[in-house]
């Protein structure tokens, strides 16, 4: 597991739009289909990344928390699936099952999407606001694998809650931390 951070995306960026197949329901989506009103979090996450799992919980938390409140959700993986076979997309769809993923769940076989996010690592996280602006991009929180600090989700969760309640966003953010994407 290579320890990688994220690249830091400018904020200000607009959303890169997408088409992606999702591995959990039988449809593709676009950024304006999950979009939403207050604000938007687009997820760079794989199965098998021991960073993904030890926070998968605090994600799924977060975005049943924040959805009914108007903030679309969505988690990608980019990773080689040749290489990687268990980021396949049928083992992402049971691996959004094993979870309780009721989001969509992205294959980007082309990897082009995280490309134009500038991903690097899983997880990465990018939250827009609603002009689909980048308002954040960073950790989730402080925890990591064996560092015993616990999952909060408390950098992320600060973000959403600044959009939701009209404040000003940190633009100090720590970047993501987690295995590097896998490249073709």
């Amino acid at each position: 597991m290579a320890r990688t951070p994220s690249n830091m995306l400018p904020l200000g960026t607009k959303a890169p739009d997408f088409k992606l197949p999702a591995t959990n329901f039988n449809d593709s989506y676009t950024y304006n289909d999950v979009k939403g009103t207050k604000g938007t979090l687009v997820m760079f996450i794989c199965n098998h990344c021991p960073y993904v799992v030890h926070v998968i919980d605090e994600v799924v938390m977060i975005a049943n928390d924040y959805r009914v409140q108007g903030i679309g959700v969505v988690a990608i993986s980019s990773n080689d699936v040749v290489n990687y076979p268990q980021d396949a997309p049928d083992k992402m769809a049971d691996f959004a099952l094993g979870n309780r993923i009721d989001f969509p769940y992205l294959y980007d076989e082309t990897q082009e999407i995280a490309k134009a996010y500038d991903a690097a690592c899983t997880p990465d996280f990018y939250l827009f606001d609603n002009r689909d602006q980048l308002v954040y991009r960073g950790q989730l929180d402080d925890s990591r694998p064996g560092n015993s600090i616990p999952v909060s989700g408390s950098d992320l969760r600060a973000a959403i809650d600044a959009i939701l309640y009209n404040r000003k966003i940190d633009e100090d953010q720590k970047p993501s931390m987690g295995c590097n994407i896998k490249w073709k």
